[in-house]
C-alpha cells in the first residue's frame, strides 16, 4: 500500500514538473519558438525530470512513461508489485498555446492494478491536486438541474453527448485530460465522459486524486479502470458525482 511519502513524492514532481515546463514555455515563447518546439522541449524536459526523480528516490519501482522508452527497463510490469505512471505534459497542445491554463502533469503509483497515490498539477494556475489532501466533494451544493458535463473542445464524443442530451444537461469545452478531470474535483462542473480513445498515463493520476475526493470513476460500462496492463490503451472512463453515476451509466448502456 501506498505510504504518507508516496503521496508527498507524486504531489513534489508533479509540481516541480510543472514549474520546469513553466520556465521552458515562458523563454521559448519570448523567443518565438514555433508551438511544435514548445511541445517538444517541453515534453522531453519533463519526461527527462520525472525519470531521474523516479530513480532517485524510488529505484525498485517500475515506470511506464507517455514519453520515452523508461518501461522497456521492467518489460514485463504486470509482474511489478508498484509502477509509477506519469503523463510529461497532458495536453501538449494546450501547453503550447500560452497563456493557456488546460494543461497538466500527471504523477501515480499503481498497486495491484489499481492507482493508489497519484498528483495533478496545473501548472498555469500554480495548483497542484493529489491524494494528500483532496477536496472533500461531499461538502459541494447540490447538482443541479441541468448538470454541467466537461468535454474537448475540438472531438466532443458522441456517447458524451447522449449523455449530456439524456440528463439535459450543460457541456464545459476544455484541454487535456488532466485539466477536465480536475474541473470535477474543483467543483467546476459535475461530469467527465470520455470514450474517444486514452492511453494508462492520460486517466491514471486524475482517477487517482478523483477517488481520493469521493468521486464515481469507472470504465463507460461501469467496470473498473484496471492500470499497469501489458497494452496500456485504456480508451474510455466516467468520473462524475457520486449522485449522478447511476443516471449517467443507464444513459451509456441505453
Amino acid at each position: 500500500m501506498a505510504t504518507p511519502a508516496d503521496h508527498a513524492l507524486a504531489a513534489d514532481l508533479a509540481t516541480r514538473a510543472g514549474t520546469l515546463l513553466l520556465a521552458i514555455r515562458a523563454r521559448l515563447a519570448a523567443d518565438g519558438a514555433p508551438a511544435a518546439l514548445l511541445k517538444h522541449e517541453g515534453d522531453q524536459s519533463s519526461h527527462d525530470f520525472l525519470m531521474a526523480a523516479l530513480a532517485e528516490h524510488r529505484p525498485g519501482d517500475a515506470v511506464l512513461s507517455e514519453e520515452g522508452t523508461a518501461h522497456a527497463v521492467h518489460p514485463d510490469r504486470s509482474g511489478a508489485e508498484r509502477t509509477w505512471i506519469v503523463d510529461p505534459v497532458d495536453g501538449t497542445r494546450e501547453y503550447s498555446e500560452p497563456p493557456r491554463s488546460d494543461w497538466a502533469v500527471h504523477v501515480a503509483l499503481v498497486e495491484a492494478g489499481r492507482p493508489t497515490a497519484g498528483a495533478v498539477a496545473l501548472p498555469a494556475l500554480d495548483l497542484t491536486l493529489s491524494t494528500v489532501g483532496p477536496p472533500a466533494t461531499a461538502g459541494f451544493p447540490p447538482v443541479g438541474t441541468s448538470p454541467r458535463m466537461v468535454v474537448s473542445r475540438s472531438r466532443p464524443p458522441a456517447e458524451a453527448l447522449a449523455v449530456c442530451a439524456a440528463l439535459g444537461g450543460e457541456l464545459v469545452e476544455m484541454g487535456s485530460a488532466g485539466a477536465k478531470a480536475m474541473a470535477v474535483v474543483r467543483g467546476e462542473v459535475d461530469a467527465y465522459v470520455h470514450s474517444g480513445g486514452q492511453f494508462e498515463w492520460d486517466s491514471c493520476a486524475p482517477v487517482a486524486v478523483a477517488e481520493a475526493a469521493g468521486l464515481h470513476t469507472s470504465r463507460i460500462d461501469g467496470s473498473p479502470l484496471v492500470y499497469n496492463c501489458p497494452d496500456p490503451y485504456l480508451p474510455d472512463l466516467v468520473i462524475c458525482r457520486a449522485e449522478l453515476a447511476d443516471a449517467i451509466l443507464s444513459a451509456l448502456a441505453g
